[in-house]
């Protein structure tokens, strides 16, 4: 089949240079590509379901005769036609319609209707389904195959899916290359590749439909633990390739640092001294290291990394420490600034907003090596700033940040065959299923205790309707001098979203709350004003911080004890542990209260519960990737996290052992066939740590 992989999909009948563009967006450039263009789910449409038998939330395919049809007005209006077989009534609804559908659907006709059940103000109904009017009660046709859903593109119908997945399987479906050895055999058993593809392109009609729902067919497991496989060997790939070039060989500092960790004030606790140890062993290697730093939020990942930037600057090197928002590099910054005065060291900053003029001075001083660490944010690796001797990149919560942008930091201090160590710091706990998978080119530190003296933050969930009981929590706290954050997810008031947002917020609580001192902050206030509101919290002149999630990472204010976040079901698990993680970093008990809008979702309803019965940050994680999935928990688009067609890392977990040892036996008994199974899976090359 090797010619067959390099058929353009040109070839088949029907695409032309604007389909093969819109193919191309998908990643789709061969006959071969579309084989595995795999489906989302599926219909089934190959038998007749009685309406009398139909239930709320499911997809059925229905026959009937219309008994009466015409349009409502009421909020809407709408086109409602009552179709009727020997078992029951059933209403179809629709809300954008012709006069041709109205002609055509008189009463007496016969239908065949395709669509999702719900309840109805009448009964159950569909909604828009796809309808066809058929010559009398025999004349109806069900499909021979269940009916795949494919994920599209704009322009691409399902139709014209399922006759390009067709001429596929026909053109070349039988002589797709096995690229596994024949030890993988008895992970599923003798299911070639071609059967596994066509199984799930055109699964039969006796095909289990409940176990292709929950992926678990095993079709599925057999593509799935390929595409594992591909990403792993791609991640493998990747590490090796920067074991192949050199770094400037980083000593532990024995000057600035121990004179800082005598300053401090308090004393580090076993895990970050182990996570400093482990950093210093890598900085001392002749090659690039890539260590990713893992910690509950408050464990203390900056302390450590300062000493990782202190043995760099001491050696003659220059260090990065880069953020995504302002906010929390100004954070840095601060601390940063306040701890290397002890040691008479003085970072620059550098970020969008500072003056050309600045930025001049700043960028002469990056090029000549007199400043020997900057803190800022994207504006440290653009266009104009050049370094004398980059030898350490600090990135904090990676995943905010584009592939390309990672990219173009690293190159920044890459000089011919050489690249800088970087420490990767994320507040964002990565399950292992994950780190096994995506990140096993780096190594890992993480840092598993908190500070002496912390206590759990007690999580509490009410309804929108129990405001006044917030309130009076509020009122309660100030009173006792600790201070309170309010957030809410969005700027402006939307039409859309009932979500109440932050402006009009601190308006109303300006005057429920009266005596009480109120400020907002938002993305959208100049940097030197937020700096002064933050400023006026920390110092007390505020009592009641109202905000967007901006201050979800990098706001440290100890004598805040109170974190109300309305609108929680919103938002994502790892978010709203990071936002609790803003209470709770004194020695006074803090309260988290996650007030939602009812009714709830299941998701929604179990992110809340998970909040309340857990502050462990990996075990949320662990939550959150089952309820959402590595692409949401990581920010898919930004992170350069593999977007899986058929895997699930949630769902999946159990393959990864075969997968790791599947790579070693295939690198040593079948190596040539890592890089065809890298090309088949990982479309856009991986790049999630590449940075």
């Amino acid at each position: 089949m090797g010619e067959a992989g390099q058929v353009s999909v040109l070839s088949l009948k029907g695409v032309g240079p604007q389909l093969r563009a819109k193919l191309e967006r998908l990643g789709i450039l061969t006959v071969v590509d579309l084989l595995f263009h795999l489906p989302l789910r599926y219909q089934d449409r190959t038998r007749l379901v009685p309406i009398g038998q139909l239930r709320p939330g499911v997809e059925a395919l229905v026959h009937g005769h219309i008994e009466i049809s015409g349009v409502r007005f009421g909020r809407r209006r709408s086109l409602v036609t009552v179709l009727c077989d020997d078992t029951g009534r059933l209403t179809v609804r629709q809300f954008h319609f012709n006069a041709s559908q109205r002609r055509g659907l008189k009463r007496g006709a016969f239908i065949q209707c395709y669509g999702e059940v719900r309840s109805g103000p009448t009964g159950l109904e569909m909604v828009h389904p796809e309808y066809r009017l058929i010559e009398g009660p025999d004349a109806v046709e069900v499909e021979t195959t269940l009916t795949p859903v494919y994920p599209t593109t704009e322009g691409i119908g399902q139709r014209r899916w399922h006759d390009l997945t067709g001429q596929a399987l026909a053109r070349c479906g039988e002589a797709v290359p096995e690229l596994l050895g024949d030890w993988a055999s008895f992970e599923f058993g003798d299911l070639p590749l071609s059967e596994a593809l066509m199984q799930l392109h055109r699964p039969p009609p006796g095909i289990d439909l409940e176990t292709l729902k929950a992926g678990t067919h095993p079709a599925q497991q057999r593509l799935a633990f390929e595409e594992l496989l591909a990403n792993h060997l791609a991640v493998r790939q990747r590490r090796e390739r920067r074991d192949a070039l050199s770094a400037q060989s980083i000593q532990a500092s024995t000057e600035f640092w121990p004179r800082l960790r005598d300053a401090l004030g308090f004393t580090l606790t076993d895990a970050q001294q182990r996570s400093i140890d482990e950093i210093v062993a890598d900085l001392g290697k002749p090659t690039p290291s890539l260590r990713l730093l893992q910690g509950d939020v408050g464990c203390g990942k900056t302390v450590v990394a300062a000493a990782a930037v202190l043995a760099a600057i001491e050696g003659g090197q220059q260090a990065v420490v880069m953020a995504p928002t302002e906010l929390l590099a100004e954070q840095h910054l601060r601390v940063f600034s306040g701890w290397f005065e002890k040691v008479g060291i003085k970072p620059v900053w550098l970020s969008g907003r500072i003056s050309q003029r600045e930025r001049r001075a700043v960028c002469a001083q990056l090029s000549s090596g007199a400043a020997r660490v900057v803190v800022g944010t994207h504006a440290v690796f653009q266009d104009d700033v050049s370094y004398h001797n980059l030898g350490l990149v600090v990135v904090d919560e990676q995943h905010r940040f584009g592939v390309a942008q990672r990219l173009a930091l690293r190159e920044k201090g890459q000089r011919e065959g050489s690249a800088p160590h970087q420490i990767i710091m994320s507040a964002t706990p990565i399950p292992r299923s994950l780190t096994m998978v995506m990140y096993a080119d780096m190594d890992l530190s993480v840092i598993d205790e908190m500070p002496p003296g912390r206590q759990p933050v007690e999580t509490v969930v009410l309804p929108n309707t129990r405001r006044e009981d917030v309130q009076a929590r509020i009122r309660e706290a100030c009173a006792r001098e600790r201070r309170a954050y309010w957030v809410c997810p969005l700027i402006e008031d939307s039409d859309v979203l009932a979500v109440q947002a932050a402006t009009s917020r601190a308006e109303a609580l300006k005057s429920e709350l009266p005596g009480l001192r109120i400020a907002l902050l938002h993305g959208k206030i100049p940097s030197a004003q937020k700096d002064e509101i933050m400023d006026d919290f920390r110092q007390g002149r505020v009592d009641v911080l109202v905000a967007t999630t901006v201050i979800e990472v990098g706001v440290d204010v100890p004598e805040a004890s109170l974190m109300v976040i309305e609108n929680a079901e919103r938002l994502g698990l790892s978010q709203l542990h990071q936002l609790r993680g803003r209470v709770g970093r004194g020695d006074q008990k803090s309260v988290c209260v996650l007030m939602y809008q009812p009714p709830l979702g299941h998701n929604a309803k179990e992110r809340l519960a998970t909040m309340r019965q857990s502050t462990d940050g990996f075990e949320i994680a662990q939550k959150d990737l089952e309820l959402r999935g590595p692409g949401e928990l990581l920010g898919v688009r930004q992170s350069g996290a593999p977007q899986f067609r058929i895997a699930d890392l949630a769902r999946d977990r159990a393959l990864l052992p075969a997968v790791q040892h599947g790579a070693v036996r295939l690198l040593r008994d079948y190596p040539k066939k890592a890089e065809p199974l890298i090309a088949r899976w990982v479309r856009e090359g991986l790049s999630f740590s590449n940075a």
